[in-house]
């Protein structure tokens, strides 16, 4: 982020007398806070609905002193940034309001004047007192998990008081807070939001005229739910829970897949054999599906050897000249 070597802490043209980097960006940047505490530039658009109050967001940012190179603080080298709450999560005030701005995707330069950022005293060593600072944030995605949260909170009757379309859009939010949490590596919490979002379109299931509309949510968490137990490594779990999804859609592949994959896992060869051979009727060209196929051809082998030992040791011929003692 950023675009130039030098950093936007050092911006070109700080020649100018009488004005500093700052005071100069300021004059083309936008008043999001009404006292011109917060001011915004945005770098690139974004898109979609801008950020609600109670949202988890995931950002990219960067926050510069003014005539510096290097962010003082910056979650750009991590492999996977971390979700943070708005209201709880994040402590600037400058940036709340910088997010609250901004859409899906869009990337924006903010400064923050000390009552939004770190006040009278700053951040020693860090801050000095009184800084005006730069943050540059993207913003990659956001979940309005209030929304969802309140919803999960409602008894079975309430929920049913609300319109199909609802409920869809709440177990949603609750798969994609548990996809998210599966990239984290973070598998049972991932379980319990894949659980609740299954949880809410099992109780629709009831209702016949709906069926057909929310199968194909259901789908894809039940797909999730058979991953998520095999990095759990319970593959017992993982296997009930693609047969549940083959219920819907009979040759899905990935649920054909994963049935596979437990079934491997549980020594299962001929049954993991016909699962796998079926995933690879639909995706001939799959490289998942053959590797796994190369892999159960590998084991079974291994596996009729060992019989075929265990078989040839229980009833070999007793005794030998080796074992028999001399007089």
């Amino acid at each position: 982020m950023g675009g130039s070597t030098r950093g936007p802490g050092t911006l070109d043209g700080d020649e100018v007398l009488g004005q500093s980097p700052y005071e100069r960006l300021s004059q083309r940047m936008l008043d999001i806070s009404g006292d011109r505490g917060v001011l915004k530039d945005i770098i690139r658009e974004g898109a979609g609905d801008t950020v609600t109050p109670d949202a988890s967001v995931l950002v990219k940012y960067s926050g510069y002193l003014e005539h510096m190179d290097k962010p003082f603080d910056s979650n750009c080298f991590r492999k996977t940034p971390r979700l943070m709450k708005v209201g709880e999560d994040i402590t600037l005030w400058g940036m709340e309001l910088g997010l609250l701005s901004m859409r899906r995707g869009e990337l924006a330069r903010f400064l923050f004047k000390p009552t939004y950022a770190y006040g009278t005293l700053g951040c020693p060593p860090l801050i000095p007192p009184n800084a005006t600072v730069l943050f540059e944030i993207e913003l990659i995605d956001f979940l309005d998990s209030a929304e969802s949260d309140k919803f999960c909170a409602l008894t079975a009757e309430q929920q049913e008081q609300f319109p199909l379309e609802k409920v869809l859009k709440v177990a949603a939010t609750e798969r994609e807070f548990g996809n998210y949490l599966f990239r984290q590596n973070r598998f049972c919490d991932a379980k319990v939001r894949y659980k609740r979002a299954l949880l809410l379109l099992h109780r629709r299931l009831a209702i016949c005229e709906e069926q057909h509309l929310v199968e194909p949510a259901e789908l894809l968490v039940l797909l999730n739910l058979s991953f998520v137990y095999l990095k759990l490594d319970r593959p017992a779990m993982a296997l009930r829970y693609g047969e549940q999804a083959l219920l819907i859609d009979q040759r899905n592949a990935k649920a054909l897949f994963r049935c596979g994959q437990a079934c491997l896992l549980l020594t299962e060869y001929e049954q993991a054999r016909d699962f796998l051979v079926r995933a690879q009727k639909e995706q001939p060209c799959n490289h998942d599906i053959n590797n796994e196929l190369k892999k159960l051809s590998s084991y079974y082998r291994d596996y009729v050897d060992r019989e075929r030992e265990m078989c040839h040791r229980m009833f070999a011929p007793c005794g030998s000249s080796s074992s028999v003692g001399r007089n």
